[in-house]
């Protein structure tokens, strides 16, 4: 009866934000193109056909390692510059056109890639390759900036968390596709350059879906308000929110995102990357994004999305076609898992539960992982096997329920609107570069320190953890112009008010509340030339703070995003 209330629910919702869905499913195609890259060629370069073609066959197997290492990580290369720059982009021409200049990018990419090595030798084929996954790697960069920054600038604040989460979900979707390419094409395809190839041809799909969607989806309404086109930033709302552009709801939210940005229009690049240091709290919100990305990549996660063929051969699967096809196995879980927790879990449990549980858990299955690889060092199979086996599995579930998608969630919402662009293309950087050092340590890791790998990850899993219950306040819930006041005073208490048992350390102490410091806000008033628009603007919120008090009563809250 719960559960079919519940789907009742979710099917309303669906409909009444039938618009905001479009949107997110549109651009976070993009995040399709991300997950399969990584989890194509982690598959790719297991397959002899592959190896004999570029000549790995004859070199040994440090020098394999080393080869396979770099052909997988010159992707972050350009994954990180492409990241770094994303913010000129964006700032200058727009979240949309800049997300189908990226979709571009990747299919150019993706083209080369499958031609790499037609009418010459496989020495210059291998440069040529190592080539097109840095050119399509910037392409993917870009995504990563722009998706989480644009789905959470649109998306109404009911679904936000389910809008950007859809990230993680496409990222599954990616994964899982492209390890069953690899499986099938193992298995179907008689060895010889199609069968590497066509993995790298079916690629080119989805994203040609990203830039064929993204040309039907409206501007970002926050960047529109920022270059001063409120019409469009109006239309733009509307559509979003199915409503019209003179309903109350559309006029108050494009009143408080305009008060959000007084004084704070076409701030270059160099200065938005000065202004997140003008101030601690600033900072905080600005530098809340990296950090989390940084702790996403020392989760382990892409050590396995890269290297989980051999992972799973260390476990005893021999043969390639079953190694791929473990591996397959694990990317159909984490892509249910990431569906259901986007359904049920990102909104109800909340981005800071979600990280806390998804971190403890995902420690322990790699402290399991660690404790078994030290001892049993061989490959032989022992009813432990099994059970290390269902360990990688349920750490690509655990992941999926916290650390998969919610640091992007909670990174795009914590960040200043009118920096929010410069933080999230940092903390993408910062995801790039960090995803280029796991490729290339992992295989170095494996071979040296063996169960130590497991070991590194699992603590920096339980470490994780802690830092979102000591330091991250519950977002959940809160309009992103108010989401500045969690930050404002008191963090640390806020942040164990929010956590679980957090209760224990507080005593009776308490953080003062969200309405008490806004009642305590005024607008700024720098500027002559800005004094008259400030109190149009102050008079619109203090009548949207009232008409929502009032609607607190026994309605929903009018405003959209």
């Amino acid at each position: 009866m719960i559960m079919a209330t519940t789907l009742k629910g979710e099917l309303r919702d669906i409909i009444q934000y039938r618009n905001a869905y479009l949107l997110a499913f549109s651009a976070t195609t993009g995040y399709v193109c991300f997950g399969w890259e990584i989890g194509l060629i982690g598959g790719v370069i297991t397959l002899p056909s592959f190896q004999e073609y570029f000549g790995l066959l004859s070199e040994s197997a440090s020098a394999r390692a080393s080869l396979s290492a770099n052909i997988v990580s010159v992707l972050q290369a350009g994954g990180f510059f492409g990241a770094l720059f994303s913010s000129y982009f964006a700032s200058r021409f727009g979240r949309k056109p800049a997300l189908i200049a990226s979709g571009v990018i990747y299919l150019i990419g993706s083209i080369i890639q499958s031609t790499a090595g037609i009418g010459t030798s496989s020495a210059v084929g291998l440069k040529v390759l190592y080539f097109s996954r840095f050119f399509g790697g910037m392409g993917v960069g870009l995504m990563s900036a722009l998706v989480p920054a644009y789905v959470s600038e649109c998306a109404p604040r009911a679904i936000r968390g389910r809008c950007t989460g859809c990230i993680e979900v496409s990222v599954g979707l990616g994964n899982m596709l492209a390890f069953w390419v690899n499986y099938s094409v193992s298995l179907n395809i008689s060895p010889g350059q199609m069968q590497w190839r066509l993995p790298f041809i079916v690629q080119i799909i989805p994203g040609a879906l990203l830039v064929v969607f993204m040309l039907f989806q409206p501007e970002s309404p926050r960047w529109l308000v920022e270059r001063g086109h409120y019409d469009e930033a109006a239309a733009a709302l509307a559509y979003i929110a199915r409503k019209d552009q003179d309903d109350v709801s559309v006029v108050l939210t494009l009143g408080e995102i305009r008060a959000d940005f007084i004084g704070k229009h076409r701030l270059p690049l160099l200065t938005q990357f000065r202004k997140m240091g003008e101030s601690k709290i600033i900072f905080l919100r600005c530098i809340i994004a990296s950090i989390a990305t940084f702790f996403q990549q020392w989760s382990g996660t892409n050590a396995i999305n890269y290297y989980a063929p051999q992972i799973f051969a260390g476990l005893g699967f021999s043969s390639t076609s079953s190694a791929l096809f473990a591996t397959g196995i694990y990317g159909v879980i984490k892509f249910v898992v990431t569906c259901m927790t986007l359904a049920f879990v990102i909104e109800s449990w909340g981005r800071k539960r979600s990280l806390i549980y998804g971190g403890l858990a995902q420690g322990s299955m790699m402290l399991w992982l660690g404790g078994y690889a030290g001892i049993h060092p061989h490959q032989d199979v022992v009813p432990a096997t099994y059970v290390s086996i269902v360990a990688i599995y349920l750490y690509g579930v655990f992941f999926c329920l916290g650390w998969g998608f919610t640091p992007f969630v909670l990174g795009s919402e914590v960040a200043p609107g009118h920096l929010r662009m410069a933080a999230m293309s940092l903390a993408a950087a910062i995801t790039w570069l960090f995803t280029y050092v796991i490729a290339q340590i992992t295989p170095i890791l494996l071979d040296r320190i063996t169960y130590g790998t497991y070991l590194l990850f699992g603590v920096a899993s339980l470490i994780m953890a802690a830092w979102v219950y000591i330091f991250i306040p519950e977002t959940t819930g809160y309009p992103l112009e108010d989401i500045k006041y969690l930050f404002e005073r008191d963090i640390i208490l806020r942040s164990l008010e929010d956590a679980p048992l957090g209760w224990i350390f507080l005593g009776k102490r308490r953080a003062v509340s969200v309405e008490e410091l806004k009642a305590a806000d005024t607008l700024p008033t720098n500027s002559p030339k800005d004094v008259s628009e400030e109190l149009r603007l102050e008079e619109a919120s203090a009548r949207g703070h009232s008409l929502r008090t009032s609607n607190s009563q026994g309605y929903d809250d009018p405003l959209i995003i």
